[in-house]
């Protein structure tokens, strides 16, 4: 095909993926160096400047209310191999598992990050280490069977809660803190069942239980202001699967529905089982999604985070790529920044 788009169009190319059910789109041209010394810095930028390329990249016609992404930096540390800002359907996260997992995939198998076993990533939450596991295959056509990441310290950070949400009740609810803040809630305290058949009482019952805890309480990051909120509301339950001990679904941002386990919600649940002393170091914890689809997690060891008791996470899981996209916005086109219905 010989078309062009007009040269006044902006251009935008990525590489689209899942890990585990959960979507990731990876940009790889079209936006330029994101300024700032720090990550955080440059997730603030992103945050003033970026946010029409989030929401046409995330939103309908080009994505969905469910759409996640990223884009890489230059890293910000003498040791990083890269820097990394992920975007979803409200704004900026401070850090995502699945999307570690998916950005590990796509670099080693299309040659975008070096070629390397072990990719440390800058992100906002924090130093990230990835871990690709029995890669096969040529060069040219290498795949990654599973990635296992090293997350940043995860801690309880408020325990035995009760809130009072409107149209569900009183809720039991612990905070916990695995890159992103999270409110975790027993499914069957709630009466929802964590199965597709449910998704949409879950998003429902997710987002409430998120908003009143948001209203009744300040949540402060040990280090830094801009990670100080609460990203998402957990269900957690047993298991439907022999092969797994628990399910978690994860509402996060406006609404949106993590098809994986979630790996942030599931490096804070480890905390929790850990200061429960249901879990072991080294100890596997198999926790399934919404889907079926797993993560293994293991607590790695202990450590102190700021006055926090934590624990050192390591969660793997698998990404496939699915394809490949070139973008166009015109600058007269109606809807070239989306818009989303749930």
């Amino acid at each position: 095909m010989d078309w062009e788009p007009a040269p006044d169009w902006r251009r935008v190319t990525t590489i689209d993926s899942h890990t585990e059910g959960e979507p990731l789109r990876l940009i790889t041209g079209g936006v330029d160096p994101i300024p700032g010394r720090t990550i955080i810095e440059k997730r603030q930028y992103a945050r003033a400047h970026l946010d029409g390329l989030r929401r046409t990249l995330m939103f309908e016609p080009r994505g969905h209310a469910d759409m996640y992404g990223a884009v890489l930096t230059e890293p910000v540390t003498s040791d990083g191999d890269v820097g990394v800002l992920f975007m979803h359907n409200e704004g900026w996260s401070t850090m995502c598992g699945h999307g570690i997992i998916a950005i590990t995939t796509i670099g080693l198998e299309t040659g975008i990050l070096p070629m390397k076993t072990d990719v440390r990533f800058d992100t906002p939450a924090g130093r990230i280490t990835a871990h690709a596991r029995s890669a096969t295959g040529s060069t040219e056509q290498r795949r990654v069977a599973s990635v296992a990441f090293e997350n940043v310290p995860s801690f309880v950070y408020a325990a035995d809660q009760t809130i009072d949400v409107p149209k569900i009740g009183k809720v039991p609810y612990q905070i916990a803190w695995g890159g992103a803040f999270y409110a975790f809630v027993e499914a069957e305290d709630v009466g929802v069942e964590m199965t597709m058949k449910d998704f949409h009482r879950l998003i429902e019952y997710g987002m409430a239980i998120k908003h009143a805890v948001m209203a009744s309480r300040d949540i402060k990051h040990p280090f830094e202001a801009d990670l100080s909120f609460l990203y998402g509301t957990i269900f957690t339950g047993p298991a439907l699967s022999p092969e797994a001990d628990s399910r978690n679904v994860c509402i996060y941002a406006d609404g949106a529905l993590d098809r994986s386990p979630c790996g942030t919600g599931v490096s804070a649940l480890l905390a929790i089982e850990s200061a429960s002393e249901h879990l072991e170091p080294n100890e596997p914890l198999v926790v399934e999604s919404i889907l079926g689809t797993r993560f293994i997690c293991r607590v790695l060891g202990a450590t102190n985070y700021g006055s926090y008791k934590g624990i050192i996470p390591q969660i793997e899981g698998r990404a496939w790529i699915t394809g490949r996209n070139e973008f166009f916005v015109a600058p007269d086109d109606p809807v070239r920044e989306g818009f989303i219905f749930r």
